[in-house]
């Protein structure tokens, strides 16, 4: 059981959190691993690929985290990978990536802008339930 993605997720934001609960689910193979854009190792992270980690409406992904090449994949590209990635039905879902990342990412921008208002935020990052902690490596 090889843990080679990094998912990186505004630790306070409720579609964030649902997401990761969604995706820890459907990971038979464990292969992602989760950190909190808020903490010092996703800042860290966010920060080694050229991007600001103040600017939490953007979800990561770091394909082959951990290896000589990892990466980073952001908004659509991210979701589709991360649906690709679980596979079985959930595979289905990337025919979507016919279409081009500029519209994708535009419709991804437009969900990020109204998450905390439709989805909810919380006060400080949710503690991962036991069974799952050691799929969060900065908790």
């Amino acid at each position: 059981m090889r843990r080679s993605h990094l998912i990186l997720y505004d630790g306070v934001c409720g579609l964030c959190n649902r997401m990761n609960q969604f995706v820890l689910k459907q990971d038979r193979a464990a292969v992602f691993l989760f950190a909190s854009q808020q903490r010092p190792l996703g800042q860290s992270v966010i920060r080694a690929h050229g991007k600001d980690p103040a600017r939490l409406e953007t979800f990561y992904v770091i394909a082959d985290y951990g290896s000589d090449s990892p990466i980073m994949l952001s908004k659509s590209s991210a979701v589709l990978f991360v649906l690709q990635t679980l596979g079985g039905p959930w595979r289905l879902a990337t025919v979507v990536g016919v279409l081009p990342t500029k519209a994708l990412d535009w419709v991804y921008s437009l969900v990020a802008r109204n998450r905390y208002r439709i989805f909810g935020r919380y006060d400080t990052c949710p503690i991962p339930r036991p069974e799952y902690k050691s799929r969060f490596i900065d908790v």
